[in-house]
């Protein structure tokens, strides 16, 4: 919900649309949805994909309302910058999920497909060397809280379950974790609730769906550097059932086993 002068940025816009309007192939219903968040406005149908044109004037608006908050955070930095604070504030930012524009036919949040449990993480620390550049380890929003106790000198309760990511603030290019992990739910028709826990490596994403109660499993997963855009679920292909148990592992160690290893 941005005002008209953002929407005005991108009047004459020639917005493509996603390439993979179409569920991953071998994908299990459970990791899928209706996008009800989306069908609860008037101008959207109740079934069935959205028209061309009105993903247009989505993909419009979510491009505007981008851009108003872009806006919004360059006010805040330019009050630091008046207050002379900028240089002694640390500054970060992220977005609390991802967001289908029609990637697998989707709209919205609520799955744990790449574009939806992929978000965007910016800091800026004063006096860090490497200001600018971009980082390709893996981070979780968990690993925010320890990494401002770190960079603020403040104690990291021991209950806390992120890791603490300032090492990479200095040196965005180390070693760092070996996956990720997110998880959502989805009612199961005829079997109850299931919970889908997914982790992303450096390669690959792996979902498991399970209900426990009722012994139900669905597997998912994606290799991303055959398949940029998580388009085929290799989960059964033949010959991946190694892979799928290594991976599976993995999963079940969780968070603590990915852990970055302390330096030599």
């Amino acid at each position: 919900i941005a005002p008209k002068r953002y929407h005005d940025l991108y009047k004459d816009a020639n917005f493509k649309l996603a390439p993979n309007r179409f569920p991953p192939k071998n994908v299990p219903p459970v990791a899928l949805h209706n996008f009800g968040e989306l069908r609860n406005y008037s101008d959207i149908p109740k079934e069935g994909p959205v028209s061309d044109e009105k993903a247009f004037e989505l993909i419009r608006a979510y491009y505007a309302a981008a851009s108003y908050t872009d806006a919004q955070i360059g006010r805040v930095i330019g009050e630091l910058e008046r207050l002379k604070l900028r240089d002694s504030t640390i500054v970060i930012l992220w977005g609390d999920h991802g967001w289908h524009l029609g990637e697998h036919g989707l709209w919205n949040k609520h799955t744990n497909f790449e574009i939806a449990a992929r978000a965007p993480l910016v800091i800026s620390v004063p006096g860090q060397k490497s200001a600018g550049r971009k980082s390709a380890a893996l981070v979780e929003f968990v690993d925010i809280y320890p990494t401002l106790c770190e960079l603020c000198g403040v104690p990291v309760p021991a209950q806390l379950e992120g890791t603490s990511f300032a090492p990479l603030v200095s040196d965005p290019g180390r070693p760092w974790k070996t996956a990720a992990f997110s998880q959502y739910p989805r009612a199961v028709p005829g079997v109850g609730q299931a919970m889908g826990h997914s982790m992303r490596t450096d390669r690959y994403r792996y979902t498991e769906w399970r209900v426990p109660a009722k012994n139900w499993l669905a597997v998912e997963l994606y290799d991303y550097q055959n398949d940029p855009l998580g388009n085929l679920n290799i989960a059964g292909e033949p010959g991946q059932a190694a892979l799928v148990r290594q991976l599976s592992r993995m999963l079940e160690d969780g968070w603590k086993a990915a852990r970055p290893k302390a330096p030599a």
